[in-house]
């Protein structure tokens, strides 16, 4: 014999249980087989508030009752032949009739208790379950109706009612001894007490009554039939790349469905497992699927090694904790705290208590938080005006979050991999609780944070195939748009070689801006920019924090130098940072630290290679040396690609403002030339290789040696190339007097001794400065262990291209 329960979905219209008949049938042929159903959906939910409203004078009970009068017909209508319709018609009418006049009755009393609440929904599955019985009567099944509320004695806790085990597997075995069909429809959720008033098992109970049927019986297996192909290792709502687990044992089930798994009720289990009998969970709609086997009889190797099953969670739960010195040593007060959050029937969802006993901190439910606090407090009164304790404290909006699985038994590194991929992401635990049997690590996060929460457990437990990155890039110019680019062509080698997958989450440039979490086309993000959103810097880094979505990083390739003013936010929520704008890391020395330390504290990246040099490896250079336990003494080096591009171009064959332009066309020089010709970048980026030297140092302690005249610094960008112009002499005069010495002009920065000087320098045909074409950059570096020979790094260190390559390699590094 077989038990079936079909609920929620499964039963919620004509169609729907037309889809149940199907497998009924099927499993009809060779079993036995008892049906359990719920009420068609959401009949339990209106009759409850048809009766709220009735016990508040208010009339729209009359229509509630009304529309599910009309829905039950409506499913007679359709699931009955018309010759047999007359009579269930009627048996609908007169039970509506009979919903109605107890709400009539409430509205005259104004009294909604919980044993009219019972009375009152019990209608749901009474109705359902016989209207599926006539529908497969009426298909020549060999079918009866078990009346549960005859077989199943409970207490009179009603809406909570406990079931009496031993009266109701008599009084089912009994029944079954005297009927013998092949399909038994029971209706669910609902019994009686000994004085025969109804009851009901609570939300779900309609598995608990398969499952207790089940366990009376004995029977092979217990199918509970719903709208999922299983148990999932996550909720696929919040996780979409969610899985169907195949095989999980009771205990772990039981787990998961406690903390928040909506697929089974959590006392569902219990009957079954103790009588060891397989419980499949399948989909009404996807028959052929394999579904969920929640057994006994399961290894642990069974499930290929993996550390854990499942991630459940629960919203809308609130922390209370009470402490004082006078609990310290004190038998009696756990006992005292939980008898009182029992008496006022305060379910208690998880528990901790500080090793020095000073405090205790229990989760509950977020709607009775205010009502335990009152009970806590009145409890323990004469503790309060004594101030041995404190007055309880309450923390809401918060979630639980529960990692589960037999494998995390004696397994090392657990907690520490949940917590670390956790704070790496931002996601701030307020409390924590493993059980003994370690079979469980549950903690308490904001509600704000739980699909990123899930999100990242999800992805560093059950998909260590790709790591989703989530990247948001201000800036779209030339190098913005050589990085899509690189991003794009690049993304098939991540995925298959570094098992990431950067997808662009949102896109910025200087007034639009444009966001999709599962990542932005490369054909159209340019049309999409120009029918995206008005844009601020400080709007962009609101939508991104609101969304709040795991390994994201916050990529600056602007000149700008607002958008560096949005860093502390993002980095105060753990969003990686990599920046080709060199503002931040060159503005004042305590915002440079403070930067640096937010990053440092909330576990995040705060990466700026191309500040200097482009793609070439300098910062990263100096890091490695500072790490190994190396000093910096000295750096000497040319680091405007736009500045050696300008002298070794300029020979006097033609004017100085001709090979300016030039370098400004092929993407060399920051949008102001002046920037690059003025010294004031080459200074900005020795004062960058200082400070990460380990020196403290500000820009205005840079001794800078300009070579252009104060004219060229005026008025706008046009006028400062007509400037150029009319001082060409002046610059050819430069020129002639570094060849006269048999030299070149090379635009350098030095830095020793703690003290940094740029400007212009006649460089000897022996110095390594000397052969340096086109763009590049060379640093050298002069150290405790390179004292003699200096290391040095060579290279292209200007363009787009390399720019948004070592951006790219940033962005690699930081996730």
């Amino acid at each position: 014999m077989k038990v079936l329960k079909f609920g929620g979905t499964s039963v919620a219209n004509a169609e729907n249980i037309l889809r149940a008949e199907k497998i009924i049938k099927k499993e009809s042929l060779n079993h036995k087989i008892v049906v359990v159903v719920s009420a068609l959906q959401s009949v339990t939910d209106t009759l409850i508030k048809a009766a709220e409203a009735a016990s508040d004078k208010d009339e729209d009970y009359l229509q509630f009752v009304k529309n599910l009068e009309e829905k039950h017909l409506q499913a007679v209508k359709e699931l009955i032949p018309i010759s047999e319709q007359s009579s269930w018609l009627s048996f609908v009418k007169k039970h509506f009739n009979d919903i109605e006049d107890i709400c009539n009755g409430i509205f005259i009393l104004g009294e909604f208790t919980g044993r009219i609440k019972d009375k009152i929904t019990s209608y749901g599955e009474f109705l359902s379950s016989n209207i599926i019985v006539a529908r497969l009567q009426s298909q020549g099944l060999d079918v009866s109706w078990m009346d549960s509320t005859e077989v199943i004695r409970t207490n009179s806790n009603f809406t909570h009612a406990k079931v009496n085990f031993d009266i109701t597997e008599k009084n089912v075995n009994n029944y079954f001894s005297k009927n013998h069909q092949q399909i038994t429809v029971v209706p669910g959720f609902i019994a009686k007490d000994k004085e025969d008033n109804a009851t009901t098992l609570g939300r779900g109970g309609s598995d608990y009554t398969a499952a207790i049927l089940a366990s009376a019986l004995n029977v092979e297996e217990l199918q509970i039939w719903t709208d999922v192909s299983g148990m999932m290792t996550a909720d696929p709502r919040l996780v979409s790349s969610a899985k169907v687990i195949p095989e999980i044992s009771y205990q772990e089930a039981m787990e998961l469905s406690h903390f928040g798994a909506k697929v089974l009720y959590p006392p569902t289990i219990q009957p079954v497992m103790v009588k060891n009998i397989d419980l499949w969970i399948k989909n009404t709609f996807q028959p052929e699927d394999q579904g969920t086997l929640v057994s006994q009889n399961l290894k642990v190797s069974e499930n290929g090694g993996q550390i854990a099953v499942g991630i459940s969670n629960m919203n809308q739960i609130a922390l209370l904790t009470l402490e004082g010195s006078g609990m310290i040593g004190i038998p009696g007060i756990s006992a005292k705290l939980f008898q009182c959050l029992s008496n006022e029937k305060i379910n208690v969802i998880l528990i901790t208590q500080s090793s020095s006993e000073h405090s205790i901190t229990i989760a509950i439910g977020e709607k009775d938080s205010h009502h335990a606090q009152s009970a806590i407090n009145s409890a323990f009164e004469d503790d309060l005006k004594l101030q041995r304790i404190e007055p309880v404290k309450i923390e809401t909006g918060l979630s639980i979050v529960a990692l589960v699985g037999e494998n995390m038994k004696s397994r090392s590194g657990v907690s520490a991999k949940m917590f670390g991929c956790l704070g790496n992401n931002g996601v701030n635990i307020r409390a924590i609780a493993q059980g003994s049997s370690e079979k469980n690590i549950s903690i308490v996060i904001s509600e704000n944070d739980i699909r990123k929460a899930i999100n990242v457990l999800h992805e560093e437990f059950f998909e260590s195939e790709i790591k989703q990155v989530h990247l948001y890039l201000c800036g779209t110019g030339n190098v913005g748009s050589k990085l899509i680019q690189q991003i794009y062509e690049q993304n098939e080698y991540l995925k298959e070689n570094l098992l990431i997958n950067l997808r662009i989450a949102g896109l910025s440039n200087s007034k639009k801006m444009v966001f999709e979490n599962k990542g932005l086309s490369s054909a159209d993000f340019a049309e999409l920019l120009n029918n995206g959103e008005d844009s601020t810097p400080e709007l962009f880094a609101e939508e991104i924090i609101s969304r709040n979505l795991r390994n994201s990083v916050f990529v600056d390739v602007t000149a700008s130098s607002e958008v560096p003013e949005i860093y502390e936010s993002l980095l105060k929520r753990s969003v990686n940072i990599v920046a080709c704008n060199k503002i931040a890391a060159a503005s004042d020395f305590s915002h440079y630290k403070k930067l640096k330390t937010l990053a440092k504290d909330h576990n995040c990246k705060f990466f700026f290679e191309t500040n200097v040099g482009a793609g070439l490896p300098i910062i990263g250079t100096i890091n490695d040396l500072i790490r190994s336990g190396d000093k910096i003494n000295s750096i000497q080096a040319v680091l405007s690609g736009t500045l050696n591009f300008v002298f070794n171009n300029y020979d006097g064959s033609r004017p100085f403002s001709e090979v300016v332009a030039q370098a400004q066309k092929e993407g060399y020089t920051e949008p102001d030339p002046r920037l690059d010709l003025a010294g004031t970048d080459v200074a900005r980026k020795i004062l960058i290789l200082a400070r990460e030297a380990g020196y403290t140092l500000e820009f205005e302690a840079i001794e800078n040696v300009g070579f252009l005249p104060e004219e060229c610094m005026q008025g706008s960008v046009e006028d400062f190339y007509q400037a150029l112009s009319r001082y060409e002499d002046h610059f050819k005069g430069l020129l002639d007097k570094a060849q006269k010495e048999g030299k070149i002009l090379k635009y350098v920065a030095d830095f020793e001794n703690g003290k940094a000087k740029v400007g212009l320098q006649h460089i000897a045909s022996d110095s390594d400065l000397y052969h340096l074409y086109g763009k590049d950059n060379i640093v050298m570096f002069k150290t405790l262990r390179y004292s003699e020979q200096p290391l040095v790094v060579k290279g292209a260190g200007a363009g787009a291209e390399v720019t948004a390559s070592g951006v790219f390699a940033d962005i690699v590094r930081s996730v």
